[in-house]
């Protein structure tokens, strides 16, 4: 359903409609989320525990589906029965579609007493706020520009970590005559859109990144740069294998792990998998920017939005605000997860050398101009707009004829409708 008309959808429920939903008891929150995979689910758990540890109960409410779109369908049917979760995993601009149409609760009272603009950096809380009040709380900082390896597999092909473009295809065709797949890929809509924004930005730099997936400006989004981009995107399809079509991302992930495939280009949510698995950073796998973004980190911040809710449901929906920010939580959860606190406050000593580059670039790029929100992972711009580029994007990717030229131009086309 096209936002528009979800938001006039929702602006005939009342918001006493969703206040009066009944709950399975008391003092309990109810999470909407899809952290399902095994990395993931562990992660999550963890959040579950720290609210019971308190006396809180926690209805786990999960929904399969790494970019979280089937998430979103029951999030929508749920609240224009009038009928939302205490808490849901919603995030970047979707935030502020929830807020206007006042459903969200305010979390100033817990935000003030926990010193939440003091913990964190202002990219991150101008997310979580609408109309300047929290609605909203991060879990981490995702790092989306990543290339992830089995070190055994680029040591059969006789090459290195690929730094560009370039050296990707080549290492690429290497593996490949040393009979193993080059990149694992997952044929869905989300994680092409993951992979061709790499492209973007490593092909055209933060500033034209900028331009056409945050801006949407038709200038750039139909330009050569745009088709270069495009172009060099589809080249990476010859790198991937027949199969990939509706796999999972993590199951692409399984492939490197197992020594099927030499490289995958995905979030660092993969590395919850690798950390699943026993593997060790820098020995069992590597990790590093995606080739020719080394300058740049697309950030993806997992948070979750409250509903407006009253009593003790009240008391359990802040409960579960604070423990999210504690050091207890953002420690544990990203150590399993495979991202960074959301604080940068913390210890990361007991975090892996993946983790510690993620931080380290994450503050060297924002003081550089070098931070840009993920177009891919809902960051950059509303969900229909997206949905609209992920058309574009999946269909030139998967078609035989359609040109470079010609995607740029119904990319174009794809922004103006969707505006």
């Amino acid at each position: 359903m096209p936002t528009s008309l979800f938001r006039k959808s929702l602006l005939g429920l009342t918001v006493a409609a969703a206040m009066s939903a009944a709950h399975a008891q008391t003092a309990e929150v109810e999470v909407l989320h899809w952290w399902t995979s095994g990395g993931e689910a562990r992660a999550a758990n963890v959040l579950k525990e720290l609210m019971e540890a308190e006396g809180y109960g926690w209805e786990d409410f999960a929904v399969a589906g790494g970019g979280g779109e089937t998430a979103m369908t029951v999030l929508k049917s749920r609240a224009m029965s009038g009928n939302p979760p205490s808490a849901a995993q919603i995030k970047g601009p979707e935030i502020q579609e929830w807020g206007e149409l006042g459903l969200l609760g305010s979390l100033e009272e817990v935000a003030m007493a926990e010193g939440w603009d003091d913990l964190l950096p202002a990219v991150v809380s101008d997310v979580m706020k609408h109309d300047g009040e929290y609605v909203a709380v991060p879990v981490n900082v995702h790092r989306v520009n990543w290339l992830w390896a089995n070190p055994e597999v680029l040591d059969e092909a006789g090459v290195e970590m690929p730094t560009t473009l370039d050296e990707l295809f080549a290492a690429g065709e290497a593996i490949r005559e040393a009979g193993y797949i080059p990149l694992a890929h997952g044929g869905q809509a989300w994680q092409d859109a993951t992979v061709f924004e790499s492209v973007l930005l490593a092909t055209g730099g933060t500033e034209f990144y900028q331009q056409a997936l945050v801006e949407l400006d038709e200038e750039a989004l139909g330009s050569e740069q745009m088709v270069e981009a495009l172009e060099t995107f589809k080249r990476l399809r010859e790198l991937m294998d027949e199969d990939m079509s509706g796999r999972d991302w993590n199951i692409a992930t399984s492939m490197v792990i197992n020594g099927d495939a030499g490289m995958q280009l995905m979030g660092d949510w993969a590395k919850g998998e690798f950390t699943a698995a026993g593997l060790t950073a820098g020995e069992d796998y590597l990790c590093a920017a995606a080739p020719g973004t080394q300058e740049a980190f697309t950030f993806n911040i997992d948070s979750l939005a409250m509903f407006r809710v009253e009593g003790e449901e009240q008391e359990a929906q802040h409960a579960l605000a604070r423990l999210v920010l504690e050091p207890t939580f953002q420690e544990t959860f990203n150590l399993a997860k495979g991202s960074i606190p959301a604080r940068p406050d913390l210890d990361m000593s007991e975090f892996d050398q993946c983790a510690q580059q993620s931080l380290e670039d994450f503050q060297r790029t924002a003081e550089a101009g070098g931070l840009v929100p993920s177009m891919a992972h809902g960051m950059a711009v509303r969900a229909d707009v997206q949905g609209a580029i992920f058309d574009v994007v999946t269909n030139y990717f998967n078609s035989r004829d359609m040109a470079a030229e010609e995607a740029a131009r119904r990319m174009v086309n794809a922004a103006q409708a969707a505006l």
